[in-house]
């Protein structure tokens, strides 16, 4: 029986919007809410690899969860970020709030993999890594992070003023094996490697022709909420 999905009615079983779509399902968050909002942001454009990332915190009694989807299309690369909240004490009454935003990918300037490996003395060329981080920018944003200095001198109770790093991203998602599992690793391994082949390919070709200095990029979908999945 042809399956009719809102990714695109009839979609062969290989295509990759039948992979967007049961990872979705896989992660139980408002699933058909999620995908109809994924698939309006794509616009009709093709996904071409695909990341879903969805955390779970606890807050006194509350529970909150919030899902992050990134689809590359040839294109751009469009996020989907979506929150629950509940309304009563008892829970019943829910609300999701919804922000997508989608960037040309000749616009990224950035994507940065962090990773953690255990016991890297006994490291093997085998061995996954047992967390990874994807931080991604595209439009200057910088985050700061900042912390008291010191000589070394543990008996020094000298104020050696401050000091920080300052990294460049509009988005960070930190995936955990132990949380998620290594396959989730992987995937988000590979999709920033699809991520970097279309970036690349984008900026070489448009080299020839680069936008005058205060051209805007077009972009489709309301900045809403980033900070809800900014780390």
């Amino acid at each position: 029986m042809e399956h009719m999905n809102s990714f695109g009615a009839g979609a062969p079983a290989n295509t990759t919007a039948r992979e967007l779509e049961a990872a979705l399902q896989r992660s139980g968050f408002y699933p058909r809410l999620v995908a109809d909002v994924v698939n309006d942001a794509l616009d009709g454009q093709e996904s071409l690899s695909h990341l879903v990332h969805l955390e779970t915190h606890f807050e006194r009694n509350e529970v909150h969860r919030h899902i992050t989807v990134l689809a590359l299309t040839a294109e751009m690369l469009v996020i989907t970020h979506v929150d629950d909240h509940q309304l009563d004490e008892s829970g019943e009454q829910m609300v999701a709030q919804v922000s997508t935003e989608s960037v040309p990918v000749s616009q990224i300037k950035s994507v940065v993999l962090s990773y953690i490996y255990a016991q890297p003395q006994d490291y093997k060329p085998s061995d996954p890594a047992r967390e990874l981080t994807l931080a991604i920018a595209w439009s200057g944003g910088q985050r700061v992070e900042m912390g008291p200095s010191s000589c070394g001198d543990p008996d020094c109770d000298a104020d050696h003023g401050y000091s920080g790093t300052i990294a460049q991203e509009d988005i960070a998602l930190r995936i955990s094996a132990e949380a998620e599992g290594l396959q989730a690793v992987a995937d988000a391994k590979a999709f920033a490697r699809a991520l970097r082949a279309v970036n690349t390919g984008a900026v070489n070709a448009g080299s020839s022709h680069a936008p005058l200095p205060g051209s805007k990029f077009p972009v489709f979908g309301a900045r809403l909420g980033r900070s809800h999945y900014r780390r």
